[in-house]
């Protein structure tokens, strides 16, 4: 094995996490190409369904909610891609120093996991609002996801950047 390569191995799952949030962020994307007209037909039907008993036959709140879900859904897309690019390009750095000490491989795995959850959270919200009623109401009831992808994500650039002053700035540099 190549030797930067074997810097990467402890770091591994976090690399992992990464790379499937990017690939869900693609494969989000991949689908809005295909499949738009039908993905937003299935936000609606969702609010079709309720819509007397959570809307109270109010056209123009059930539009406002299916629009914000929509956005919610293109937020997951977004969030994947560029918040799994940025953990991975943080890992990468952390791989680069060759120590992979415990705050490096946890803050690349809070990084991954974040970058996952936090995207997978804005689906799952733009999925859930139509059919209750409340964009606000979907992003409470899923809390459970979003502040610990979050938290995740602030814990991993922490991390990250904690491990750069201790390696780059801190450390006594090494003479050639």
């Amino acid at each position: 094995m190549h030797h930067g390569a074997s810097n990467l191995r402890p770091l591994a799952p976090g690399i992992i996490l990464a790379l499937l949030s990017i690939a869900f962020g693609f494969l989000l994307g991949g689908a809005f190409g295909a499949a738009e007209d039908a993905i937003k037909g299935n936000l609606r039907s969702s609010a079709e369904a309720v819509f007397e008993s959570v809307y109270q036959g109010d056209a123009e709140k059930r539009d406002a909610v299916v629009s914000k879900s929509w956005s919610y859904m293109k937020r997951a897309h977004l969030h994947g891609g560029a918040i799994g690019a940025a953990a991975l390009a943080s890992i990468v750095l952390l791989g680069l120093f060759g120590s992979a000490s415990r705050l490096e491989r946890i803050s690349a795995i809070a990084f991954g996991g974040g970058a996952l959850l936090y995207s997978l959270f804005w689906l799952a919200a733009g999925l859930t609002a139509p059919g209750i009623g409340s964009t606000g109401e979907a992003k409470e009831a899923l809390s459970f996801l979003a502040l610990p992808g979050a938290a995740l994500c602030l814990l991993g650039i922490g991390g990250t950047l904690l491990s750069v002053v201790l390696q780059l700035v801190a450390s006594p540099a090494e003479s050639d």
